[in-house]
């Protein structure tokens, strides 16, 4: 197996109905998740990033190239994901849910800044925070601008258009939370770190990596839980379904370095496919357990 499809199409099709067979999983709520964030609160521009530019200098650039593709993905996420989150704020259902969910766009915001300043300072890109994001996105491929400038944000614009529908907010979380955060990044953040640490390079970097999968593992305990709260309804959990669904095709793609096509079999920094997209799937069908909803087949 190649590609995160070929698990789906394999998958528990069906939304749980039943409340009775529901989990009952308590998850930290808004408020929780909020005064986590105050315990674990950090300054992006406190990390150094001098080693990193010599360890950056010192590797042969076919390994540059390699790494640049994975790092390009992360730094135009997070502005995709900061900039594409207002909505989100505004469809909050009480002042506990505003106040985390505002804490995430700070992380977002945080988290390109840092991306920024290891183009800047580490790889030397010249020219302004836009120049460089611009550069960054020639690295990527047309799958990963279908998810991160079609889905995202569509489902985003609908969320604005109406923050009170709950039917737009299951879809935003669903593509936010369940797919861009808790199953991409998560599985790039494994990986990419898992190299770095492996070659024992860049510091600064895995430094702010490392805070940075902290802050997403708090976000997708949000989403989570929001899901959770909603798919007790099975006609919301039929549309996270669906969004999923409509995502998956997409997400698959983003996981598949340039030079290679989905379904075939690749190493990306002497990972393979197959362990890649293992990854995924386990990270996005155990959330999907806690939350109540079935892992629909999804066609490759």
């Amino acid at each position: 197996m190649s590609s995160l499809l070929d698990y789906t199409v394999q998958g528990d099709v069906g939304t749980i109905s039943d409340e009775s067979k529901l989990p009952h999983v308590k998850l930290m709520a808004p408020l929780d998740l909020y005064q986590l964030w105050e315990r674990q609160n950090w300054v992006s521009h406190e990390i150094g990033l001098d080693q990193d530019r010599r360890d950056w200098e010192a590797l042969p650039g076919d390994l540059r190239d390699e790494m640049l593709w994975g790092l390009s993905a992360f730094f135009v996420g997070e502005e995709r994901v900061t900039s594409q989150f207002s909505g989100l704020v505004l469809a909050a259902e009480d002042k506990h849910e505003e106040a985390f969910l505002i804490t995430q766009q700070v992380d977002e915001a945080r988290h390109a800044q840092h991306f920024n300043r290891l183009y800047e300072e580490v790889f030397e890109f010249d020219g302004s925070f836009e120049d460089r994001l611009e550069r960054a996105r020639r690295d990527l491929t047309p799958d990963y601008f279908t998810l991160f400038d079609g889905h995202l944000v569509d489902d985003h614009r609908a969320l604005l258009a109406d923050p009170t529908s709950v039917e737009a907010k299951v879809d935003f979380v669903t593509t936010y939370h369940m797919v861009i955060e808790g199953t991409l990044a998560l599985t790039g953040q494994y990986f990419q770190s898992d190299n770095m640490e492996r070659r024992g390079i860049l510091p600064g970097h895995l430094n702010a990596f490392n805070l940075i999968s902290q802050d997403e593992h708090r976000h997708v305990a949000y989403g989570t839980w929001f899901l959770q709260q909603k798919a007790r309804d099975p006609e919301l959990a039929r549309r996270i379904q669906a969004k999923l669904v409509e995502t998956l095709p997409a997400a698959a793609g983003v996981l598949v370095p340039p030079g290679a096509q989905l379904g075939e079999e690749y190493t990306y920094l002497g990972y393979t496919a197959q362990a890649m997209n293992e990854f995924a799937f386990t990270a996005l069908s155990r959330r999907l357990k806690v939350i109540g909803v079935g892992l629909p087949a999804v066609a490759a």
